[in-house]
């Protein structure tokens, strides 16, 4: 009997014949969905004429903050990379060393010479690369931090890519113990002061440089926000809104707005957060891992009018920032809807907008069911005609589609990342692990997809994208590309080359895909390699010049080409 029991159809034991014709047919046992949902055709309605407004107290980049802007889509302007397909040598991918629990680059804007650097926070540093070279210009060690050497990472790489069966298996739950328990930072931004800012579990942090003039100036800790007596929780997310306030919000439902120089903050509960102390500690004496559950658990989007849009347990939530308070009151633009949460653990993604101007504005994000639907909300004002859709909780909901990947005997589909959107498009990855093996514990599959997620017993594929149609007013399915992986990484579209990027998997190895971002067929993929080259739940981003970076277990690496 297998050891591996199944816990999704779609790329269970994916040939590799079957992943080089995915774009045209999906692996057996899936089935075929209607003209909208194949690769080859252009989606309807995606196509928006609005881009997100730049926020301008966020550094002059196009890579500022975790997920691109203030407006969270993973989509930026700069083309990126169109091929072809091939297999890439060292001469064409540069790496860098940085330590662990790296999840994603902050790309200043220019100095006096022209010269940009990236900023990278970690688990045990904090680094800033030249934006050319990728060279380390400068490093701040974290307090009470081990350093993790090169030479570790590489024996960690060899381990993952040499061992085999269940010895591999405990060795990827080992790292995971190792270098990402207690980990907090992982969100962040970078201003226009260059001053980068990071949440801790009870404080936020802020890093500002020696010399603002100089690339590699030394890096020093400015000052510190710790989390004010009676607010509770660990901050898990951080934002900016359009007059410059920083946005942080705590896993028990706290919503600050901050000053960027500490001075000063406003601060408020979200509806319904009064038990979200009790839950946290249920799930956590549960033996949930701290994160996988909690009543909040993920990032909020900004929009240019004060809008705060985060999700909670079983809520989608906006909040009013008008400049000098927060508020959730009605009376001025707040509401609080819920969403379906049969799982009972909540939304595994953040809330991304869409549409800006005059056109159709909506939040999106994935909802709490074992098979999750993709959700827009009515950002604004409901339509007064608009009338509640069959099965949606709330008359709020503009859109509701069951994501299956194209397979519609799947029972059970969730994702761990933030729906992308561009224009009018949302796309959604992936994550479950293709099986488990026998006696593994609980929701651990994130750690076989985050370390071992090349292996083909655990390889997730499908990636599917949905679309609102102006016109018809609904949100239709646009395409599916049932044999491509997005294993772990977050995906970023490109708009001036068409194409969405994504890290995924080819025989065994770990690779780039790019799609079309229209009709979902497979534009092209660089095959990377072995474990170094493994995205693990970190963004894809392409920096000033078009070249794709993203973090790795232990370092950050871009492609040359």
């Amino acid at each position: 009997m297998n050891r591996f029991t199944s816990r999704f159809a779609i790329g269970a034991l994916v040939a590799p014949a079957v992943i080089a014709a995915a774009c045209v047919s999906p692996p057996p046992g899936v089935e075929g969905d209607d003209s909208r949902s194949t690769p080859g055709e252009p989606a309807v309605g995606t196509i928006s004429a609005n881009p997100p407004p730049r926020n301008a107290f966020l550094a002059d980049s196009d890579q500022p903050i975790g997920h691109g802007s203030s407006a969270q889509q993973d989509s930026i302007p700069i083309a990126g990379p169109t091929g072809p397909s091939e297999t890439l040598t060292d001469r064409d991918i540069v790496y860098q060393h940085v330590g662990p629990a790296h999840f994603g680059i902050a790309i200043s804007g220019p100095y006096p010479d022209g010269s940009r650097v990236i900023w990278t926070n970690g688990g045990d540093r904090i680094s800033k690369l030249d934006h050319e070279t990728l060279k380390v210009l400068v490093e701040l060690p974290l307090p009470g931090r081990e350093q993790v050497s090169e030479s570790e990472a590489d024996e960690v790489y060899s381990n993952v890519d040499r061992l085999e069966g269940d010895e591999l298996v405990r060795y990827a739950l080992g790292l995971g113990a190792r270098y990402l328990a207690g980990l907090a930072g992982v969100y962040y931004l970078l201003d226009v002061d260059n001053t980068l800012f990071v949440g801790n579990s009870d404080s936020v942090t802020a890093y500002a440089e020696t010399d603002r003039s100089d690339p590699a100036s030394a890096i020093g800790i400015r000052n510190e926000f710790l989390r004010p007596e009676g607010v509770t929780g660990q901050f898990v997310s951080a934002n900016m809104t359009f007059d410059g306030r920083i946005v942080a919000v705590t896993n028990e439902g706290w919503v600050l707005a901050i000053e960027r120089d500490f001075s000063s903050h406003e601060a408020i509960l979200l509806p319904g957060a009064e038990n979200a102390a009790a839950h946290n500690k249920a799930m956590a004496a549960a033996g949930r891992r701290r994160g996988a559950a909690d009543w909040v658990r993920n990032p909020a989007a900004i929009d240019k009018q004060g809008g705060i849009y985060l999700p909670s347990l079983d809520q989608m939530h906006k909040i009013v920032w008008d400049g000098e308070r927060l508020s959730a009151d009605p009376a001025d633009g707040a509401w609080s809807e819920p969403y379906l949460n049969g799982s009972g653990v909540g939304t595994g993604s953040g809330a991304t907008l869409m549409g800006f101007g005059d056109e159709d504005r909506f939040v999106v994000i994935t909802d709490g069911e074992d098979l999750m639907n993709l959700l827009l909300y009515w950002r604004d004002e409901i339509p007064d005609d608009w009338e509640r859709l069959p099965g949606a909780p709330s008359r709020r909901i503009a859109g509701l589609l069951p994501v299956n990947f194209g397979n519609y005997s799947a029972e059970a589909v969730q994702t761990e990342q933030s729906t992308v959107v561009s224009g009018y498009g949302a796309m959604v990855v992936n994550n479950e692990p293709a099986s488990v093996p026998a006696n593994f514990p609980g929701r651990g599959g994130r750690a076989l997809v985050g370390y071992l997620g090349n292996r083909p017993e655990f390889t997730p594929y499908g990636v599917q994208k949905f679309a609102w149609d102006p016109e018809a007013r609904q949100l239709v399915k646009a395409w599916v590309n049932a044999g491509v992986s997005s294993t772990n990484g977050v995906p970023v579209v490109s708009l001036g080359s068409g194409r969405v990027y994504t890290v995924g998997v080819r025989d065994g190895q770990w690779s780039l895909e790019a799609l079309d971002w229209a009709t979902g067929e497979s534009a092209f993929h660089y095959v990377l390699g072995g474990h170094r080259y493994n995205s693990r739940f970190s963004g894809i981003n392409i920096d000033q010049n078009g070249r794709i970076v993203y973090a790795t277990d232990f370092g950050i690496i871009r492609i040359d080409r």
